[in-house]
């Protein structure tokens, strides 16, 4: 099966999943600025998590650029085994944000967030041993050290949010900051 498929699809899920977190956002009952500010933990939730999904649908496209051929079925549930991941971010996130930061919500923000990182290396992985060590994926993917990063911050995240919830916050949007730019690694290979 071609990877256009597989993208196509892929785009469409985190589309919706997008949408169902901005239907989240509810109108404040009054028109005055405290009115509004009583939604800064909701929003400030949707504006991490939005960042989130649009690294994973950035980063998912690139990687899809670099792969040479087309896909395998073990690949296509990797891929599904990722939007699976993608898909409790809206969830969490309404979670985290309606409760406050507490501690619980935010924990499981993280292992959800964990959990989408796994898969994503997994679908990489799988994706380099479909096209070859020899691979434009595999030669740009590397040692994935970003990735190694990014999967001990959501594990330090998840364990500073019993003790500190905003802590953790601030590591997971940390994680992101490290993700905003595009995976260069893959860029510089198919240019």
């Amino acid at each position: 099966m071609g990877k256009g498929r597989l993208e196509a699809f892929s785009d469409g899920v985190i589309a919706i999943l997008i949408t169902i977190m901005v239907l989240e956002l509810k109108v404040p009952h009054g028109a005055t600025f405290g009115a509004l500010a009583t939604l800064a933990p909701v929003f400030l939730s949707y504006v991490l998590s939005f960042i989130y999904l649009a690294i994973y649908w950035n980063n998912h496209h690139h990687m899809l650029m670099a792969v040479d051929g087309g896909v395998s079925g073990p690949i296509l549930w990797a891929n599904l085994h990722l939007l699976f991941w993608l898909s409790l971010i809206p969830f969490t996130t309404a979670w985290m944000g309606e409760n406050h930061f507490q501690q619980l919500p935010v924990a499981l923000y993280g292992a959800v967030l964990f959990m989408c990182g796994a898969a994503y290396t997994l679908l990489a992985r799988m994706l380099i041993v479909h096209d070859g060590a020899d691979s434009t994926l595999a030669k740009a993917f590397g040692r994935d050290l970003k990735g190694w990063i990014s999967m001990a911050g959501y594990l330090t995240g998840i364990a500073v949010s019993l003790v500190e919830p905003w802590v953790s916050v601030a590591i997971y949007a940390a994680v992101a900051t490290l993700w905003l730019i595009p995976d260069r690694r893959i860029e510089k290979r198919i240019a």
